[in-house]
């Protein structure tokens, strides 16, 4: 199958307005002066110039269509299949089981022409995500649906027919309103330290009586401007749900974005609590899935890793539910507000111990780690409050850090490796005993956990004999089994 056919256009609506004005800027310019075209020998360039822009149009345009042609995917015997080029053929393969999260992308102008991207990570991609550019609404939609389901097994593959399966059924969890959104960009790191800037730049003036220290504002409130508008952008409109098929995040102001993340895809969370934050008791949730990690730091990498971009406790302990369905203790709530505001052994957290306080004398008393059945959470800072929660089965490797100073007080770091991305599990400052205790039960934790996962795909998981059986792609279906499988 290919691609919808105003594809190229929609991607390369750049390159024709480049043409657009390079062929024909003189002629903008003149009629915008209201100065007559044909005067002053410009006359005679004018049919070159309508000659050379209609030919490198003609080029262009060529080069749409031929690129549109020879664009062609396929979902069958386990794999989605991409095949590109014109002149240098490129045929991608990726595998349904290893399906790490969809994005269903919408940029303003596919918006106007009511068609989206999909964006679909798999683990072992050698790029970001495989694309495809740009389908139907609809399509999209229903193609997502299908790779999910026989992504998570429920819709079994037969030889080489593909099978559309309905979009399953979805339960809203939370929204975030726009004024908390703005709240909290006003209230960040980044507000923090401009505020702070612009103290130090009045106490300088007034000491030395020189007024420059006042320009040094202006490229940061410029880069501060355009962290706000991408913020805002990017988190606007932002509204979480749960389905048989993952999580749905949807969030943008004009360019809208609609992620499905898998359950069990998410390799690690982190929540975090600035200090001005605190006041008015919001968080913020990020997370690392395998492929977000290499679209780097941009504004489309931040955005994409942000589970929650600020809520308050029930939000965060609903996201928490949805990632972590079994927490694996008794009292989930008391264990995780512990890591969220709690200090010494609160909800059994074992942290740094006194004779260290000298190398953290602020944040020795929340730094500290606790296991559950099903998971290590790791708690830091007492300014800028973290909660770190890497399941069990997501932890690759691990490794011990001790400086001079940590051997002199016998205290070590654990650093955990799980996906790249904005999370980095570290236990700071642990007891040298305790860390070498945990090195050695985090990996036995991570070896059993690993164990029990028999199967790539995330319905196998929950729900075996479901996946085992023949099935049609119904959502209920899927729906019945990912409810008995959080609730067994």
């Amino acid at each position: 199958m290919r691609v919808h056919p105003a594809s190229p256009f929609v991607r390369g609506w750049v390159a024709l307005a480049a043409i657009g004005f390079f062929f024909g800027r003189d002629i903008f310019e003149r009629m915008l002066q209201g100065r007559p075209v044909l005067e002053d020998g410009f006359a005679g360039r004018v049919p070159w110039l309508l000659a050379g822009g209609g030919a490198v149009l003609l080029i262009a345009v060529l080069g749409f269509i031929l690129t549109w042609y020879f664009t062609k995917y396929q979902v069958s015997g386990g794999y989605v299949r991409v095949n590109t080029g014109f002149l240098f053929r490129q045929q991608r393969q990726a595998r349904l089981d290893r399906v790490q999260a969809i994005d269903i992308v919408q940029p303003l102008l596919a918006r106007v022409f009511g068609l989206a991207e999909l964006k679909f990570e798999v683990a072992d991609a050698g790029e970001s995500a495989v694309r495809l550019a740009y389908l139907r609404m609809d399509d999209a939609r229903q193609l997502r649906a299908t790779i999910l389901a026989r992504a998570a097994g429920v819709v079994q593959v037969s030889g080489e027919t593909q099978e559309a399966a309905p979009e399953a059924p979805e339960q809203p969890v939370l929204s975030v309103p726009p004024s908390r959104l703005i709240g909290s960009l006003l209230l960040s790191e980044q507000s923090f330290f401009i505020v702070l800037g612009g103290v130090a730049s009045v106490v300088l003036s007034a000491v030395t009586d020189n007024r420059g220290f006042y320009f040094y504002l202006i490229p940061a409130a410029l880069g501060l401007a355009a962290t706000y508008w991408g913020s805002f952008n990017k988190g606007y409109n932002f509204t979480a749900a749960i389905s048989p098929d993952g999580i749905r995040l949807r969030y943008g102001l004009l360019d809208t974005q609609a992620q499905t993340l898998p359950p069990g895809r998410i390799q690690a969370l982190k929540v975090t609590q600035p200090p001005l934050w605190r006041f008015f008791g919001w968080y913020r949730i990020q997370v690392n899935v395998a492929g977000y990690g290499l679209v780097g730091g941009n504004g489309e990498g931040t955005s994409r890793t942000t589970l929650l971009p600020v809520g308050k406790l029930p939000d965060v302990m609903s996201m928490l539910a949805l990632v972590l369905p079994d927490p694996g203790t008794p009292e989930p709530g008391k264990v995780f507000v512990a890591g969220l505001t709690g200090l010494d052994a609160d909800g059994g957290f074992v942290t740094t111990p006194p004779r260290a306080r000298l190398l953290a004398p602020l944040g020795w008393r929340r730094n500290g780690f606790t296991a559950t059945d099903t998971a290590l959470l790791i708690r830091s800072g007492r300014w800028w409050r973290h909660l770190v929660v890497v399941p069990h089965q997501r932890t690759q490797s691990m490794a011990l850090h001790q400086g001079p100073l940590a051997r002199r007080f016998r205290v070590a770091d654990l650093v955990l490796h799980t996906t790249a991305g904005p999370v980095v599990p570290r236990l700071i400052q642990a007891d040298m005993d305790q860390a070498r205790a945990l090195f050695d039960e985090q990996s036995a934790r991570a070896r059993l956990a690993r164990k029990r996962q028999t199967s790539e795909q995330w319905l196998a998981q929950v729900a075996p004999g479901l996946a085992e059986q023949p099935q049609q792609g119904t959502a209920a279906a899927a729906d019945t089994s990912l409810q008995e499988g959080q609730h067994g």
